[in-house]
């Protein structure tokens, strides 16, 4: 009894000593850089020493993860950075989150950590239970089915092979598989590798492996050198702001891209006949494009029309930034999506779908890992604190203050901020050029305010669910300044 006593006491020690005075209620009051420039002479010379083995390009600055609390990321010269980026959008609780702290407190938590399953051969005894308990707890609407994976990219990349294999099942009205079929996919030919295709549009990122990247087209960094399908590519609507003054011109946009799908849809049809859409609530990586409600319902009758599946990417605006957990809440669908992709704020990666997208034979959708329970338990308890706190009113509060004050600053500077947009916390505004976005960027940072660029001349903002409205007024005042010295 007592040896349990002590271990208890042990434990409760070690999280202690772990926390130390790092909990969300002490979060620095404002950002502080001490030095000249950033990446300091510590980030500097790990930088140095991770050369060596690894290639450390995009690196900005390294992080010292045991002090970053909160809305805060400190990095190893002890510069505190208002972090309005978070791990390019994927920190939903900010950084030490003590409620996290406490999962793998748990004894059979950590089991569950430490003995990483080959899920799709041997799963856990939990995992069902919290398939239903946390996952399909969150999903879209009308869509019963998970298939787990680890990140974005593979997310996409299985759900445009659900998607395939779907596509080819209704050809061959549920057959069986022939010999023909079988034998021609292993030297890569028709029938059984057919000729088929998924449309995506200009400025999209869908990931980085090889069918992703085919749909990606946001910057040309992501795709040279690597072969690519040849899938269709339509325009994305181009709006210009604010919307309430030009509604005319964005629905001439809708209707002009909304033409394009369609006759790109019958182009391919001789060729490589169009299976499946995809398209993102929000175009992140490719400049925060918007598209309006309206384009979105009549992109799906498009696809209802042509008997192709819709599959939206969440991967980035999945998780609540936006206002809603999933961002295409906020189009009104007539019926739920085909295939919603996941990951980022939700720790794994995975696709929600309903049955028509489960083959009908077993490794047709297969790795080793197939997701990650440890994530799922961290999930859990994000969910939870997501529902008790009721941080996606707090998104909505903290977006609305955050957003008219980048208004307000457009107002001020209309020489160098435009087009301000986006829906809750998951904003952007356009600068004058990119040489302009980018120096804005750096001197944020050197204000203490850590963010992002997406598209040729777009910051984006991407804080954390805890952001409020003081962190955004902490951050106007930080980008006041820095526009005053532009």
């Amino acid at each position: 009894m007592r040896s349990l006593w002590l271990n208890t006491l042990t434990k409760q020690s070690l999280y202690r000593l772990s926390t130390k005075r790092y909990s969300t209620n002490v979060e620095p009051k404002e950002p502080v850089v001490k030095t000249k420039s950033i990446p300091g002479p510590k980030s500097i010379e790990l930088k140095k020493q991770l050369d060596s083995v690894q290639a450390t390009g995009t690196i900005q600055f390294f992080a010292d993860y045991e002090k970053s609390i909160g809305n805060y990321i400190y990095d190893v010269d002890g510069n505190i950075l208002l972090d309005v980026y978070t791990q390019i959008s994927s920190v939903p609780l900010g950084y030490n989150h003590p409620r996290l702290y406490k999962v793998f407190n748990n004894e059979q938590n950590m089991k569950t950590l430490i003995n990483r399953p080959a899920l799709g051969v041997f799963p856990g005894k939990e995992w069902p239970g919290k398939l239903h308990s946390v996952l399909l707890n969150i999903a879209p609407k009308g869509l019963n089915k998970i298939t787990t994976m680890m990140c974005g990219s593979c997310s996409n990349e299985n759900a445009y092979k659900s998607i395939f294999i779907w596509y080819q099942n209704k050809l061959r009205g549920n057959a069986p598989l022939t010999e023909q079929e079988k034998n021609s996919c292993m030297i890569n030919i028709p029938p059984g590798a057919p000729k088929l295709s998924i449309l995506s549009f200009k400025g999209a990122f869908h990931g980085r492996t090889l069918g992703a990247l085919s749909t990606t087209h946001s910057k040309y960094i992501h795709k040279l050198d690597v072969p690519s399908f040849d899938w269709p590519i339509a325009s994305f609507p181009e709006y210009r702001y604010p919307l309430d003054e030009n509604v005319a011109h964005n629905k001439k946009e809708d209707e002009k891209c909304l033409s394009e799908v369609q006759d790109l849809i019958q182009q391919y049809a001789s060729k490589n006949p169009v299976a499946g859409i995809v398209v993102e609530p929000i175009q992140s990586e490719g400049g925060d494009n918007e598209a309006s409600p309206e384009f979105f319902r009549s992109l799906q009758a498009i696809c209802k029309k042509n008997g192709i599946a819709l599959l939206i990417d969440e991967v980035q605006t999945g998780g609540g930034s936006t206002g809603k957990f999933w961002a295409h809440e906020h189009f009104e669908l007539e019926s739920p999506p085909d295939v919603v992709t996941f990951s980022k704020k939700l720790q794994l990666g995975g696709y929600f779908h309903n049955d028509d997208f489960i083959p009908n034979e077993p490794y047709r959708i297969f790795n080793t890992w197939m997701g990650d329970p440890g994530k799922v338990l961290l999930l859990e308890e994000v969910v939870k604190v997501i529902q008790e706190e009721k941080l996606l009113a707090n998104v909505d509060v903290a977006g609305k203050v955050l957003k008219n004050g980048l208004l307000s600053l457009e107002k001020e500077f209309p020489h160098i901020l435009n087009s301000t947009r986006g829906r809750g916390t998951f904003l952007a505004v356009n600068c004058t050029n990119t040489k302009v976005r980018d120096q804005i960027i750096g001197a944020l940072k050197l204000h203490g305010i850590q963010t992002g660029g997406c598209g040729e001349i777009s910051i984006r903002f991407r804080p954390a669910l805890i952001f409020k409205e003081y962190h955004a007024n902490i951050v106007l005042d930080r980008f006041r300044k820095v526009l005053q010295g532009i």
